[in-house]
C-alpha cells in the first residue's frame, strides 16, 4: 500500500526551499503564487507530487503531458489543464515528460473567509466532494488563465494597501473560470486502483482523528460518506478494500472508532454520553451495544478495568 504523507504549508515551503511568509498567515490567512518550473521540488530534483494530506487549497495551470490520479481514476493531460486541489480530496500528479511548465497558487481557507470575500469556499461547486476537478483548456484559454496568474504575481509583489482584496478578486475570477469549464473525462483505471483506493480511504479515515474536544464530532461516519469523498461508488469502494485489506468498509470504520473509543475512555475524563456523541452515536445505548459487541465490555466497565 502506497504511503500517504502529511503536507502542511510549512512542509510545502521547506520542500521547495522557500521561506514561509509568517506575516501573511497571521494577518489575512495565507496566499502565494509560484512558477512551477522555477520552484517545484528543488530539494530532490524530481517533479512528482505524491499523495499527501494537504492543509491548503491549490490551483494549478499545467502545461505538458502528465497524469492526475484520484482514487481509481487517472486523468491523462496531453496539453494544457487547470487543476483544483482541496484538503478534502487526495490526489497524485505524475509528469509524463520533462517538458513541464505552468503556474500555481496556494491558499488557506481563511484567506477566503465570507467576511473577507463574501463567499463560502466549501459551498462552491468546484470544491465539492465527488467530482474530479481537472479541466482541459485550449491554448487561448491557457493564455487567459496565465494572465490572471501574472496579475496575481504582480499584485503580491506590490506595496498597495489593499492588494490582498485585489488578490481575492483575482482568485475568485480563477475559480469561476474553472467552474465554467467541463471536467476532463476519466481516461483509464490503473491496475493498482484497489491499493490506491485503500490508501486514500485510510488517509481519510485517519484524518478524522484524534478527537480533541467533547464538542468535536466525527465528520465521516458511513461507507457512503467516504465513497462520496473519494468520488467512487460505495460498492466499488467496498470491493477495493476487500481486495486490498480483506476487510469491508464498515469493518474498517468500526475498528477505527473502537480504537478511538478506547483511547477516550482511558485517557480523558469525558463522560460516556460525551464520548458517544463525539463518535457519532445518537445515544449511550447505541454506543454501549456497539462497544460491547467488539470488546465484550461495556464502556463504563472498560474504563474501570
Amino acid at each position: 500500500m502506497e504511503k500517504i504523507t502529511s503536507s502542511s504549508l510549512e512542509e510545502f515551503y521547506k520542500r521547495n526551499g522557500a521561506a514561509l511568509p509568517e506575516r501573511i498567515i497571521e494577518e489575512i490567512g495565507h496566499f502565494n503564487i509560484f512558477e512551477s518550473e522555477k520552484l517545484f521540488n528543488k530539494e530532490d530534483g524530481t517533479r512528482q507530487m505524491p499523495y499527501s494530506r494537504r492543509s491548503y487549497y491549490k490551483i494549478s495551470l499545467l502545461r505538458g503531458k502528465s497524469d492526475a490520479e484520484y482514487a481509481d481514476k487517472t486523468i491523462h493531460i496531453n496539453g494544457n489543464a487547470l487543476l483544483f486541489a482541496t484538503p478534502k480530496i487526495p490526489y497524485k500528479w505524475n509528469p509524463a515528460d520533462a517538458d513541464q511548465t505552468g503556474m500555481f497558487c496556494v491558499f488557506t481557507p481563511d484567506f477566503l473567509l465570507p467576511s473577507k470575500s463574501g463567499v463560502i469556499l466549501e459551498d462552491m461547486p468546484i470544491f465539492q466532494p465527488g467530482g474530479i476537478p481537472v479541466f482541459e483548456v485550449s491554448a487561448t484559454q491557457a493564455t487567459e488563465i496565465e494572465y490572471i496568474f501574472r496579475k496575481m504575481q504582480k499584485e503580491i509583489a506590490a506595496d498597495y494597501k489593499f492588494k490582498y482584496d485585489l488578490l481575492r478578486n483575482l482568485l475568485l475570477e480563477l475559480i469561476h473560470f474553472g467552474q465554467k469549464l467541463t471536467p476532463m473525462a476519466t481516461l483509464s483505471n490503473t491496475q493498482n486502483a484497489s491499493e490506491r483506493i485503500a490508501s486514500l480511504f485510510v488517509e481519510l479515515l485517519e484524518r478524522q482523528f484524534p478527537l480533541q474536544s467533547a464538542n468535536q464530532r466525527l465528520n465521516l461516519r458511513t461507507p457512503h460518506q467516504y465513497a462520496e469523498r473519494l468520488a467512487v461508488h460505495v460498492n466499488h469502494l467496498n470491493k477495493s478494500l476487500k481486495e486490498a485489506t480483506g476487510q469491508t468498509t464498515t469493518n474498517l470504520i468500526a475498528m477505527r472508532i473502537i480504537q478511538e473509543a478506547k483511547i477516550l475512555l482511558r485517557q480523558t475524563d469525558w463522560n460516556i454520553s460525551e464520548i458517544a456523541w463525539t463518535l457519532g452515536f445518537d445515544d449511550i445505548a447505541q454506543f454501549s451495544n456497539f462497544f460491547k459487541k467488539d470488546t465484550s465490555y461495556s464502556p463504563s466497565a472498560f474504563r474501570l478495568n
